[in-house]
């Protein structure tokens, strides 16, 4: 089962996703937050596999708790908002949340996300991954110097699986275009994002689109 907690201050769009998720069998909603504070408190208390955050709340705003539960290691965060603005985008992905999807997403979409995330890959909604690209398309080119340290010391497959994350692949996807095991995969994957002193693999792609990687 994946264990997920709901974080969203509106009452009856929190039901409605309690409702959605706890329609498939392979998902249950183990606890409910209607502030940041408190989604918190309850990743603390349950340590769920997953938080699905919404961003705008009271108390604590959903990009501040992220931070704070991908920080301490409690779950993944799955960020959902009806929000598209730049800012929440990147505080999101800089906070460290595994995937990003607006509420206009369709349920089978949604509780498709929560697997991907679960699994340990990251999403990021079309509309906004399309907004990411642009602004990296619209950045000057980077200075060689200003790249993190830990990109040197990276390895050539490292490197390769980097540049893999950064086209937005799938586990699954990277084993079959380098032609090695899922596993490895993954090995490769929780490697780089230590030496790169990365929280996600979204963070990861997002840095390799700037390296250009």
């Amino acid at each position: 089962m994946i264990r997920v907690v709901v974080a969203e201050d509106q009452s009856a769009v929190r039901a409605g996703l309690v409702l959605i998720l706890g329609s498939a069998p392979d998902i249950e909603v183990v606890g409910e937050a209607a502030d940041g504070e408190r989604s918190v408190a309850l990743a603390r208390e349950l340590r769920p596999d997953l938080v699905l955050m919404d961003v705008q709340m009271p108390r604590m705003d959903g990009v501040s708790a992220t931070a704070i539960v991908v920080g301490e290691g409690l779950a993944d965060v799955l960020v959902l908002t009806t929000f598209d603005l730049d800012e929440y985008v990147f505080g999101a992905l800089r906070a460290g949340a595994a995937g990003f999807l607006l509420k206009n997403t369709e349920a089978k979409d949604l509780l498709a996300a929560v697997r991907t995330v679960a699994g340990g890959e990251g999403i990021v909604a079309p509309a906004v991954t399309r907004r990411l690209i642009a602004e990296f398309a619209a950045k000057p080119v980077r200075d060689p110097a200003a790249d993190p340290a830990g990109l040197r010391e990276l390895t050539r497959r490292e490197r390769e699986v980097l540049s893999c994350l950064g086209e937005g692949l799938s586990n699954a996807a990277i084993a079959e275009r380098l032609d090695m095991a899922e596993a490895t995969v993954k090995t490769h994957v929780s490697r780089l994002l230590g030496k790169l002193s990365l929280r996600s693999r979204v963070q990861a792609a997002v840095l390799a689109q700037e390296l250009g990687i």
